[in-house]
């Protein structure tokens, strides 16, 4: 987790507490440099994640200010129903995504004593036209919600899609799954996935590949969500554990050799995702402790 040391002294350095964010694990400090893309620094201090010697940090958002880093990103703003028939609206409030102790929480909350369409707000970020990226290690330490109905996802879209003022659609754009956990098949399992157009331009997707907890579900404690992606493969991990891959060299993968932004959000309810009914406890909570992504070191 995050320390924060007061600098004035040696002593107050030595008895400075430690902050956490829902735990009691350090985070680790960014020093950001003149050039905040080339040399951003991160203080080991807990060597609670490693990313391996052969990445180095180009970018990360430790979640650290009063306020949403505005720099990084965007509140997408859409109504019930605007993608696969899911039940909340994706608002810009900030009773649906803040910074809370030293993390982000994105909040799915109920509105009403009723389920249905529009009955729900939650929060939906992402980074695009801001912060994209082609090929890395992208991860995130994260708290996961639950429950019948839920759908948290880390994922990332093509930064060409029309969605957000590009010229082409989905599928063609591509999307990457980095962490989904839909709550009414099993709260400890998350699934990676790929969705994209094939060479006769048909919508088609890799299939989903699963990783499930030994015992608990992944509302109980902070995991680590990694991808890495480079030119020849996509390989999906949890807590270090790789649990599916992918060869992206073929030429219907061609989505994937080019810039992708980062999305973050809580679905409620949806086609693919369950219906909430009263075993679905509000306001459910999306903890993101830190995000990061990695380049490969040159040679």
């Amino acid at each position: 987790m995050k320390p924060y040391f007061n600098r004035l002294t040696t002593a107050l350095i030595l008895a400075t507490t430690l902050l956490s964010c829902m735990n009691n694990d350090k985070k680790q400090n960014i020093s950001t440099h003149e050039n905040a893309k080339d040399a951003i620094e991160i203080a080991n201090n807990d060597n609670s994640y490693q990313p391996g010697s052969d990445w180095t940090l180009d970018w990360a958002d430790e979640f650290e200010g009063d306020t949403i880093n505005s720099n990084n990103w965007n509140f997408q703003v859409e109504e019930a129903g605007s993608f696969n028939d899911e039940w909340q609206r994706y608002t810009n409030s900030n009773e649906n995504a803040y910074i809370e102790d030293n993390c982000l929480v994105i909040k799915a909350i109920h509105e009403s004593d009723t389920h249905g369409k529009n009955q729900y707000t939650s929060a939906r970020l992402n980074t695009a036209n801001k912060q994209t990226w082609t090929y890395g290690k992208i991860v995130a330490r994260m708290k996961l919600p639950y429950g019948e109905g839920i759908w948290p996802a880390f994922w990332m879209l093509g930064t060409n899609i029309e969605e957000n003022g590009g010229d082409t659609p989905w599928p063609q754009s591509g999307e990457i799954d980095i962490m989904e956990l839909f709550g009414f098949k099993d709260d400890a399992v998350v699934e990676g996935n790929l969705h994209y157009a094939n060479t006769s331009d048909e919508y088609t997707m890799m299939g989903a590949e699963a990783y499930k907890l030994d015992k608990g579900k992944f509302a109980d404690d902070f995991h680590t969500f990694e991808l890495e992606w480079d030119s020849n493969s996509i390989t999906w991990l949890v807590d270090g554990q790789k649990f599916a891959s992918q060869s992206i060299t073929p030429e219907e993968f061609a989505a994937f050799h080019k810039d992708f932004f980062i999305l973050l959000n809580v679905a409620v309810g949806g086609s693919f995702a369950g219906r909430p009914d009263d075993t679905t406890t509000f306001p459910q909570y999306m903890h993101i402790d830190w995000i990061r992504v990695y380049k490969k070191k040159e040679l």
